[in-house]
């Protein structure tokens, strides 16, 4: 499970960080030619399918991309209108959620679930800085009112620490974020939520977006709160620049992907 669920989020699709190994990469996988002329949406057996040319996408594991709704099916299939001369699955970003989604995480939900709650065990916004006090402020103006909401709106109590030194959550408060997932357990949700997850290092900052307490573009600032204010000493590397835009899109298009498969949220 862990191994699908890193294609994307590890980057597997994207440039290696590494530009040595990046180009051998691409030597080695050249980009594959677009086969296709038209795209379309059609309802069809399982859901809202798309269609090349009037034959049905499927994922890697050679299932029917099916998705609940027109709108998420829109999504995919402009990723594969907007392709020039080539397939570049780095642009697709929603296209390889929804595989993973398929192929991966409808398999097994439960570990996907249980890995998110892995991650708000250990959760970013619990751990702060002791120092210098900009870094301190910026932690707490973006942190505190998500930990705010998590114990006011989800009844979720999170501890706080200083530094790295692992500061043990309470089990109720795991357990309680287990039951507001478990009423999101289908696959493409948890998939997009794991994503979101995994990007920000922050169950809590997913769950605000899915909840609608915060838009993507905050979470995903308040994710890198500590990485901005060590570029704003240090100055930026561009690898690290170009992967950090990579993961955004990723973080983008998983937000996306959430309305669109429950316009009414939960």
């Amino acid at each position: 499970m862990r191994e699908i669920l890193n294609d994307l989020e590890a980057g597997d699709y994207l440039s290696d960080p590494d530009p040595v190994r990046r180009a051998q990469s691409q030597m080695r996988t050249p980009m594959p030619k677009r086969f296709y002329k038209d795209v379309a949406v059609e309802a069809g057996e399982g859901g809202y399918v798309v269609k090349l040319d009037g034959r049905s996408v499927k994922t890697p594991g050679k299932a029917v991309l099916a998705l609940p709704t027109e709108a998420a099916a829109i999504l995919v299939a402009d990723e594969f209108a907007a392709q020039g001369e080539n397939l570049d699955l780095a642009t697709m970003p929603v296209y390889r959620l929804v595989n993973t989604a398929i192929d991966g995480v409808a398999a097994d939900p439960q570990a996907v679930l249980e890995d998110i709650l892995r991650f708000s065990s250990s959760d970013l916004l619990c751990y702060r800085a002791d120092g210098p006090d900009t870094l301190v402020r910026r932690q707490n103006d973006a942190w505190d009112p998500v930990i705010d909401w998590a114990r006011s709106a989800l009844g979720a109590r999170f501890n706080l620490a200083e530094g790295v030194i692992h500061v043990v959550q309470p089990r109720e408060s795991i357990a309680v974020l287990g039951a507001h997932l478990n009423q999101r357990a289908d696959p493409l949700r948890l998939a997009a939520l794991h994503v979101m997850t995994t990007l920000t290092g922050s169950a809590l900052l997913a769950l605000a977006v899915d909840f609608g307490e915060l838009d993507a573009e905050e979470a995903w600032k308040a994710a890198h709160v500590d990485e901005d204010f060590q570029a704003e000493q240090w100055g930026q590397d561009s690898e690290a620049v170009a992967r950090r835009t990579n993961r955004r899109r990723d973080m983008m298009a998983a937000a996306r992907l959430l309305p669109a498969i429950a316009p009414e949220r939960a």
